[in-house]
């Protein structure tokens, strides 16, 4: 018995043996745990290396640029030492500073113009129950999703059919007309998350309707407002297609001041406007992240949610 015994506890052993080694036991099925474990945390290289090029080659070459603005030397291949020469000719740019300053107008005012309509029309395509509504809903996404240049070149066409010289009024007018879009996708799914009931409990406390939305509805919306004013502040200070299309002779908007320059051979001091433009960039995508924060709420990523 002890024999017997002893033997088949030894073939019960060399089978479990057997088992673990070829990862084939009646408990896993499909093999060992750790051997699934450790497949499920390998991490994937192909993804990994596509990724880390696609980065290098998207900011690789806004590091040179960043780089070589710095350069002592006149040169673009070589790095001569480190200098703030080039800023410092850059403050003395008459051309490019009226440029940059027509630029932060415009901007500025597209924003303030775009804000106005695109709260007001937001406010009217959330409130709208008729079919109407829905349609113009609709139609507030073409200008989100038409090829830009098909925008500047209709509203160039649509400038000179009224015989309206090009100039910075045409600018701000189609920057403004551009951007009500962006301001509307994003306060109107915003102002469809607010509870009507507490405007309508203001308004039977006495607040009349008007009374009603300055006082409950802008407040409540107000986070959201301030993220799409930094948003269409750079996207306008950024923008060059329509820009190009519907500015005049002078003063240009910085971008098509740039453009214009570098036909005829990139200078240094374009190295240290493109840095400036980048770190204002960078700057306003920090604010709007942060003013949610600014309001008690957790997410700065909601920007084009509006949530």
């Amino acid at each position: 018995m002890s024999a017997g015994t002893s033997t088949s506890t030894s073939g019960t052993t060399v089978s479990s043996a057997t088992s673990s080694e070829t990862g084939t036991g009646p408990a896993t099925g499909t093999g060992s745990p750790r051997r699934r474990r450790r497949g499920a945390d390998r991490r994937p290289r192909f993804a990994i290396a596509v990724t880390a090029l696609f980065f290098a080659l998207l900011y690789l070459p806004v590091g040179v640029v960043v780089l070589f603005s710095f350069n002592s030397q006149k040169s673009l291949t070589v790095l001569d030492g480190v200098s703030l020469r080039w800023y410092t000719a850059l403050l003395h740019d008459e051309v490019l500073l009226d440029s940059l300053g027509m630029s932060l107008r415009v901007s500025l005012v597209a924003m303030a113009g775009s804000l106005v309509l695109g709260v007001a029309l937001a406010l009217g395509l959330v409130r709208s129950r008729s079919r109407l509504g829905s349609f113009a809903g609709l139609i507030m996404l073409v200008p989100l999703i038409t090829p830009e240049i098909v925008t500047g070149v209709a509203a160039m066409l649509l400038f000179k059919g009224l015989g309206i010289t090009l100039s910075t009024t045409t600018v701000m007018l189609a920057e403004i007309t551009f951007s009500i879009s962006y301001v509307t996708v994003i306060l109107r799914s915003r102002i469809a998350a607010l509870n009507p009931e507490v405007e309508e409990a203001a308004m039977d406390l006495g607040a009349t309707r008007g009374q009603a939305l300055r006082l409950v509805t802008l407040p409540a919306l107000l986070p959201s407002i301030l993220a799409s004013a930094v948003l269409i502040f750079a996207l306008v200070f950024d923008d060059f297609v329509l820009a190009y299309f519907t500015t005049g002779v002078d003063p240009q908007p910085l971008s098509v001041r740039i453009y214009s320059a570098i036909r005829f051979g990139v200078q240094p001091t374009i190295n240290a406007v493109g840095t400036l433009m980048l770190v204002g960039s960078i700057g306003l995508i920090v604010l709007a992240l942060a003013i949610p924060r600014l309001f008690g709420r957790k997410g700065g990523l909601d920007l084009l949610s509006g949530k």
